[in-house]
């Protein structure tokens, strides 16, 4: 860790839940973390645990390029986490517009002001959600982004621009991947898993609102942040690097109905069935991916499997549920 000593990191996207988790794990390792934040949510884990008043703090948007040249200039940034972005999928129907926004003009903007500036090491956050339907499982680095819907093609664009960057003007960035996270600091409980605890939670069957047969891999947001500062060091280390995107996953698929029942057993509420719905979706049946990519070229591997990192989740709720005084 003596690598992140005194380094001045820049992170967008450090109240939501990867962001929230890579700052703590950035603080613990003694960086010097600058955050742009348009506002302090409450509610996000880094301002109620008081990680966030050990941050520089710049105040801007994503979508103002000075704010990012301001943040990276002003601070002497050696290494940039850009996670930020409008991740909700149901969102991105709604306002597609504000979604490319925030997602493509977002990263052009903190990529550019990188450009100008004396950063070493960039990470750009994506999503499996980049690769689209594509044509064979798992999803592998080789296959071309091609998202066709809002979130999922504002990824992919955001991929092409970071590459371009890199290819084009030296920049040392490279993508990241992730399966679906998990983890505590999640609030958006119309997601499966901090779903279906908080419905475990008040005694209620969780509602599915698909047929549950959906087959999706899941990573512990922990595991995630380890890696992000893993690509930064392996990048500083080694600039050929620089234009790759990476894969990361634990290489176990399960099916949403399979994923609320090992809650349910871990929260011993077996007797709480998921109410399923059958409800059509628009969503890719199956949508996984493997990571030997990453487990070769950076020395990564999860360390957390599923049920660690699901009873570490399931007691961070019972705490913050505790904390709060209510279920929400």
């Amino acid at each position: 860790m003596g690598f992140w000593t005194n380094r001045k990191v820049f992170v967008t996207g450090g109240t939501g839940l990867l962001g929230g988790w890579l700052v703590r794990q950035l603080l613990e390792a003694e960086a010097e973390v600058v955050l742009l934040v348009r506002q302090e949510t409450p509610k996000s884990m880094i301002v109620r645990d008081g990680s966030i008043e050990q941050c520089v703090r710049v105040r801007g948007n994503l979508k103002d390029l000075a704010a990012c040249r301001r943040a990276l200039d002003d601070h002497q940034v050696d290494t940039v986490f850009h996670i930020a972005a409008q991740s909700l999928l149901g969102a991105g129907r709604l306002d597609p517009v504000g979604t490319l926004e925030t997602n493509v003009q977002g990263t052009w903007n903190v990529l550019e002001a990188a450009r100008n500036a004396p950063v070493k090491q960039i990470v750009v956050a994506s999503s499996d959600k980049a690769y689209g339907p594509a044509s064979r499982l798992p999803y592998d680095e080789s296959l071309p982004v091609a998202g066709r819907h809002p979130y999922d093609c504002s990824k992919s664009c955001a991929d092409l621009i970071t590459i371009m960057y890199a290819a084009t003007y030296n920049l040392p960035a490279c993508v990241v991947r992730c399966a679906n996270l998990y983890g505590g600091g999640d609030l958006n409980f119309n997601r499966v898993i901090p779903g279906a605890i908080q419905s475990t939670f008040k005694g209620e069957p969780f509602v599915i609102r698909s047929d549950g047969k959906a087959v999706r891999d899941y990573l512990y947001v922990k595991d995630a942040a380890l890696a992000y500062m893993r690509v930064a060091e392996r990048l500083a280390a080694n600039r050929s690097l620089a234009g790759e995107a990476f894969n990361l996953s634990t290489d176990m698929r399960l099916t949403v109905t399979e994923l609320v029942n090992v809650v349910l057993r871990l929260m011993d509420r077996r007797d709480l069935q998921p109410v399923i719905l059958n409800n059509p979706s628009s969503e890719p049946r199956e949508q996984y991916m493997h990571s030997t990519k990453a487990r070769q070229q950076l020395g990564w591997h999860p360390v957390y499997l599923l049920e660690e990192g699901l009873s570490e989740t399931i007691d961070w709720y019972r705490s913050f549920f505790a904390d709060s005084g209510s279920l929400i």
